[in-house]
């Protein structure tokens, strides 16, 4: 699928892998949306980069379908979605003074990571749905999974359990739409350089990228948008989870 002029939507845009995201995209010619819950930061992406903002919770149906709305109203109906979304709270299964693990937040967790995803992408497919298909397919979907959800490390239970999920749909979720011309793939990256990452130390930076085979470094956000672009424009790739790591295999803490 071209870009140039193809309504895009991108959650977690404000930052991250999703603003990297918004601006390749942005920058192919594509007409961006970007959904996020931060809005001070959203408008101030979405304004440098000339696309439309929608402050969008992924978790809420009726949010969600409102940031549809309003983004195809800007500029049609959304061909592309990727889904940025996420949190990454680190918390032990039994704690200090054996206290369980929360909840609350490995609720959280699964509610914003796989089921804000699933929100989204469902909704957005049922609205594309109704499009004439532009020659082989109608749109592709992109989730982010993690390589923690096949090497989870000390602390991310939640997280990679939610993780594990997005990759668990991938394939159902591909063959469902399949019918529909919309192909659904997944990136699952390491550890890349967001802001979460920035705020660790340099030292703490510099000894996570040494840990990567090659290249030994970090992730840049720019190279996961790379993929984005990659899977959008291959026809072929479909219900495909893809690991962009280095080659690393994370130890356990």
């Amino acid at each position: 699928m071209e870009l140039e002029n193809i309504p895009a939507i991108v959650t977690g845009g404000a930052s991250g892998l999703g603003l990297a995201t918004a601006q390749l995209l942005a920058s192919k010619g594509a007409r961006v949306s970007i959904f996020d819950v931060k809005e001070g930061e959203g408008r101030s992406a979405a304004d440098a980069l000339g696309v439309v903002f929608n402050m969008v919770d992924v978790t809420d149906e009726a949010s969600v379908k409102a940031g549809l709305e309003r983004g195809e109203a800007a500029h049609g109906p959304a061909r592309i979605l990727v889904n940025c979304a996420g949190i990454a709270p680190g918390m032990k299964t039994v704690g200090r003074e054996n206290i369980a693990h929360s909840l609350d937040t490995y609720r959280a967790t699964v509610e914003v990571n796989l089921i804000g995803t699933f929100n989204v992408l469902s909704q957005f497919a049922a609205r594309l749905a109704a499009e004439p298909a532009l020659g082989e397919e109608r749109g592709v979907i992109i989730n982010t999974a993690s390589v923690a959800a096949f090497d989870g490390q000390i602390g991310q239970a939640a997280y990679a359990s939610s993780k594990a999920g997005v990759v668990g749909l991938t394939l159902p979720v591909a063959r469902d739409l399949s019918q529909l011309l919309i192909r659904v793939a997944a990136i699952a990256p390491g550890v890349f350089l967001t802001p979460m990452v920035e705020s660790f130390p340099k030292q703490v930076q510099d000894a996570l990228g040494q840990q990567f085979p090659h290249p030994s470094r970090l992730g840049r956000p720019a190279e996961f948008a790379q993929m984005v672009e990659a899977i959008i424009s291959n026809p072929m790739l479909n219900g495909e989870v893809i690991r962009l790591d280095g080659a690393i295999r994370m130890p356990p803490k």
